[in-house]
Order: C-alpha cells, then sequence, then structure tokens
C-alpha cells in the first residue's frame, strides 16, 4: 500500500485547498473574474457562476458550471479552472474531509494550464524529491463513478495523450492534455 494511502482525505488535500491562489491585494473583482473566465470555452464561461477561492460569489451564473480564479497547488499559483456540478461535490467533500461518490462522470477546464505538481503524490513539495512530476499545460480533467473504469489509462504523463494523476489516492482523476509536452531530463 503506497505511503500516503492512510491519510485522511482531508489531510491529501491540505495543500490543494489550504495553498489557495493568493492574489495581489489590489486585484479586483473583474481581474478575477477575467482570470477565471480563461479556464475553460466561451460556452461554458459565459453563463458560468464565478466563485472566489474562499466561496465568495463574483458573479451568478445560469448553466450550472463553477469557475474559479485559482485553485493552487503552491502558494500564489493562480490558474483558473471551470468545474461542473461533480467537480464542485468532489471539491467539497475534498475540504470538509469527506468521502466522495459520484455516479456520474464530472469535468474540469484548466485551458490557461495548470502548476507542477508530482503525479503520484498529491502532498508532494518537492520537486526534487525522485517523483514523476508535471507541469500541464491547457488541459481537461475527469472523475469516474468507479475508479475501475481508468484501468489500462497511462500513469505516466509523458507517455502521449490521456493518463492517470494521483493513482491510488482519493483524489484519483484522468488527466486530458491538450498540448505536447516533453519529459524533464
Amino acid at each position: 500500500m503506497p505511503h500516503y494511502a492512510n491519510r485522511s482525505l482531508a489531510a491529501m488535500v491540505a495543500l490543494s485547498i489550504a495553498c489557495v491562489a493568493t492574489p495581489s491585494l489590489s486585484e479586483t473583482t473583474e481581474d478575477k473574474i477575467a482570470r477565471a473566465l480563461t479556464a475553460a470555452p466561451a460556452d461554458v464561461t459565459d453563463d458560468a457562476t464565478i466563485m472566489d477561492v474562499d466561496g465568495t460569489v463574483l458573479r451568478s451564473g445560469t448553466n450550472g458550471w463553477v469557475c474559479l480564479p485559482g485553485i493552487g497547488l503552491i502558494p500564489g499559483d493562480t490558474h483558473p479552472m471551470c468545474n461542473d456540478a461533480v467537480w464542485m461535490k468532489w471539491m467539497a467533500a475534498a475540504a470538509s474531509g469527506t468521502a466522495f461518490t459520484t455516479d456520474k462522470v464530472g469535468f474540469s477546464y484548466m485551458l490557461a494550464g495548470d502548476a507542477m505538481v508530482n503525479n503520484d503524490n498529491p502532498m508532494a513539495t518537492d520537486p526534487n524529491d525522485g517523483g514523476v512530476w508535471v507541469q500541464e499545460g491547457p488541459h481537461l480533467m475527469v472523475l469516474f463513478p468507479q475508479t475501475e473504469m481508468l484501468a489500462g489509462i497511462p500513469r505516466n504523463p509523458y507517455d502521449g495523450g490521456p493518463y492517470v494523476m494521483w493513482d491510488e489516492t482519493p483524489l484519483v482523476h484522468m488527466m486530458l492534455p491538450l498540448d505536447a509536452k516533453q519529459a524533464p531530463n
């Protein structure tokens, strides 16, 4: 069993939830909304709710999507994301430390890219730890009702195409890169 398998869900997401974007004090609501709108296509963002990283609704929407100006994996990260209801349920469960279950596939857009993260261990903070680190450009993320649905999908982000991130953790999901990337030397 991996060394992180016994950690609680709350502990496993502490880095991704507690280390949310720390925007400049001069950043306006309009700045945050503008950044959030870069996370997905306009047919998603035009009618999406825009929510700040602290849960404050910056703009109400009508289409069920929620876009955030940043959910950083490292302090100060401001990569925006747009989530469907399944991903928002996942995020709420992660924040409260409760188990996540779904009977539907969930989607999240991160068309402005993401921070560099360890592909195997969501708790990792040292890019020199020997793990497989990846900084994804534009991509989509997919949650599945059963993790068995991820069987056969590569775990290596440098194999090309979709891959599984954070396998064998409560945060497991599939990444769908939209740009090519090169493995580090």
